[in-house]
């Protein structure tokens, strides 16, 4: 079903959707973060670089990238020929978000809901549930059923964990480093399990980042795995058909 190309269009245009909400929702929480850092004469620059310090925030900014991408690359060469797997450059992102997108709704919904982060301002409720449980919904579920995922070399992997190491050195660096325009504190962080000022220190900060980065693994390489079964599967279908429409006489020969 997924490679039909009926299937194919419908779930571009949830994916064109999707990224479209996305962006929409981030603004929406931009904007009130700003307009509140104004209104009580807080650093504009400094909330404004303390938003997109948010995991949350970058993996889902990379996602409405990557569904606009795909959906973009569908509609302008994908529909005019017989459906076929997308770019390795542009799968290779897709699993990226896919993963990152799952572990922001673990994450979030596990440890985080119902604590206050600091994000600069209170949250907007129907943006935060786009943000945290919509939108990793849906990547979820683009991994099960969304149209011409190709398989991937599990070296790919790399990629896939390659940000978010990136994302927690600087994270780690610039905490020391920034202030907390809520609080006035001279260090922030984005989430509680990453501030070493919080009882339990480095040693909880540590095993928190070993446990998610572990998640982060696990997630990456399921994501990978079934889009080399899914890619296994319809390479054998194809392989199939294409066998059945050989007529007998060549196939005798």
């Amino acid at each position: 079903m997924t490679r039909r190309r009926g299937w194919a269009t419908t779930w571009t245009m949830l994916r064109l959707a999707m990224a479209a909400v996305t962006i929409a929702a981030i603004a929406a929480q931009l904007t009130k973060s700003i307009g509140t850092a104004i209104e009580l004469g807080r650093d504009v620059t400094t909330t404004i670089a303390n938003f997109f310090s948010f995991f949350t925030i970058l993996s889902n900014a990379a996602a409405a990238v990557v569904l606009a991408w795909i959906a973009l690359w569908y509609l302008s060469k994908g529909r005019r020929q017989d459906p076929d797997a997308e770019p390795p450059g542009l799968a290779v992102a897709l699993a990226c978000v896919s993963t990152y997108m799952i572990i922001t709704g673990i994450v979030y919904n596990s440890l985080l809901r119902g604590i206050e982060l600091p994000q600069g301002s209170a949250p907007i409720p129907w943006s935060n549930e786009v943000l945290h449980l919509i939108g990793p919904i849906f990547l979820l579920l683009d991994v099960f059923v969304g149209p011409l995922r190709r398989a991937l070399a599990w070296r790919s992997l790399w990629a896939v964990v390659a940000v978010p190491i990136v994302w927690v050195i600087y994270t780690m660096l610039r905490g020391p480093l920034a202030t907390n325009p809520v609080s006035g504190d001279p260090f922030w962080y984005p989430y509680p399990f990453l501030n070493p000022n919080n009882p339990g220190g480095w040693p909880s900060v540590i095993l928190y980042v070993i446990g998610i980065a572990g998640a982060i693994v696990a997630v990456g390489a399921f994501v990978v795995w079934w889009g080399r079964r899914r890619g296994a599967a319809a390479g054998a279908s194809d392989d199939a058909g294409a066998a059945a429409s050989v007529p007998s006489s060549v196939v005798s020969d």
